[in-house]
């Protein structure tokens, strides 16, 4: 088997890897102006592991020029791939930067074809399996055979559980084994104690006269958040794009833990559907606030934490991670940021609450214990090489690829 690793190998975002010169895994977008995307290819068919931008947002651009290789993805990646894409078309105002157009994005219907898990199929002549990467809804490892390599792509996953699904226990054979390592230095504590704090914070902020901002990642995190408020009694307002991932995912709630659980923290929770105006009156009462984006670069957040911003009593509270650069980043660190262009001092309490769904060092040593007689190449993260050389110190053999480089396994 020849495996061309296109983007994502010693980074974080546009993954994007080549099987075979014909199967293509994962075609993902990193943001910016202009947003980058992987090495151009045209494979015969595409596999996707799951529906985050670094993972699925240039998938339309393979279908520009009338191409229309089959897209392989579960139902819920489908329907979470389809409404980042028509949000990224929005984002990217200036038409000669976008990396897809809206006819792309209808195409994505003709070449869609959806698989449950543990449910073998073809894709360019190879047998391809999905296993439950407990990443967010639809996150799936991929196993692909070629008749003399078995290959297993984790994608993005998780080992332990989240209120919103279960931990990653799916271990299939495999010779080679493609890993994420994004959160490879990383040791967490435990997550009830994390979920304890974070529903104290909101309690005490919010008792005391209060508001409680929640910048959150629309897919995954702001569910997660909802769950969470639901469990501990505490009435939130969800707004952004978040609303209609949560819609979405009731289409395909059989993708989740507890889809019961789910529908309650439905109901439980305020949808924001009104203009600048409701948010500000929302902002202004004592109450909890889940809203996009996750790290301040757009969104509702834009308007509720300016406007909570005056007072040492109100709470934004942080539940993904903050990327250097970001006003998110900055308002953690330094107690300003720039919002719409605007450079803004900030008295709220500032404070940030693990519940990132990547699995950490000791779950990616977990996971691959039962890997200890396959070749291990470690990718999507910013220690990839050090986290393959304390592989290898444990006896494993593994390597960390970079961008570009084409490997015959």
């Amino acid at each position: 088997m020849d495996i061309r690793f296109l983007g994502g190998a010693d980074e974080i975002g546009r993954s994007a890897l080549l099987v075979n010169d014909r199967l293509l895994i994962d075609y993902g977008l990193e943001g910016g102006t202009p947003p980058r995307t992987p090495i151009d290819v045209d494979p015969e068919a595409v596999v996707v592991s799951h529906g985050h931008l670094d993972h699925v947002g240039a998938v339309p651009s393979l279908l520009s020029g009338g191409r229309r290789p089959p897209i392989h993805w579960t139902p819920a990646t489908r329907e979470l791939a389809e409404l980042l894409a028509r949000d990224t078309l929005k984002l990217q105002r200036d038409q000669y930067n976008r990396p897809f157009t809206r006819a792309e994005i209808g195409a994505l219907g003709e070449v869609s074809e959806t698989h449950g898990y543990r449910e073998t199929f073809e894709a360019a002549g190879h047998e391809v399996t999905f296993f439950d990467a407990g990443h967010i809804p639809g996150s799936a490892h991929v196993l692909v055979n070629d008749g003399d390599t078995r290959l297993l792509y984790t994608g993005d996953f998780h080992t332990e559980d989240q209120r919103l699904l279960s931990g990653s226990t799916a271990r299939p054979d495999a010779d080679v084994v493609v890993c994420e390592s994004t959160y490879a230095d990383v040791t967490r504590g435990d997550r009830r104690d994390t979920e304890e704090r974070f529903a104290r914070a909101l309690r005490e902020t919010v008792h005391r006269g209060g508001t409680v901002v929640v910048p959150a990642f629309a897919v995954g995190r702001t569910q997660e958040a909802m769950l969470v408020c639901d469990a501990y009694d505490i009435d939130c307002y969800v707004d952004g794009m978040g609303v209609e991932v949560a819609k979405r995912l009731r289409r395909v709630d059989d993708s989740l833990r507890d889809p019961e659980a789910f529908r309650s923290a439905m109901r439980h929770a305020r949808f924001v559907t009104g203009r600048r105006g409701q948010k500000k009156r929302i902002a202004g009462q004592n109450t909890v606030i889940v809203t996009t984006s996750g790290m301040l670069t757009g969104g509702p957040a834009m308007t509720y934490v300016p406007e909570i911003r005056g007072s040492p009593t109100n709470l934004v509270a942080f539940v993904g991670h903050q990327v250097e650069g970001t006003p998110g980043r900055a308002l953690l660190e330094r107690g300003r940021a720039d919002f719409d262009g605007r450079v803004l001092p900030v008295a709220a309490r500032r404070e940030a609450f693990d519940f990132s769904a990547h699995a950490d060092r000791e779950g990616l040593r977990s996971f691959l214990d039962d890997y200890r007689d396959a070749r291990v190449l470690t990718v999507h993260g910013d220690a990839t090489d050090r986290f393959a050389a304390a592989l290898r110190e444990d006896g494993f053999a593994a390597s960390a690829p970079t961008n570009g480089v084409s490997l015959d396994i």
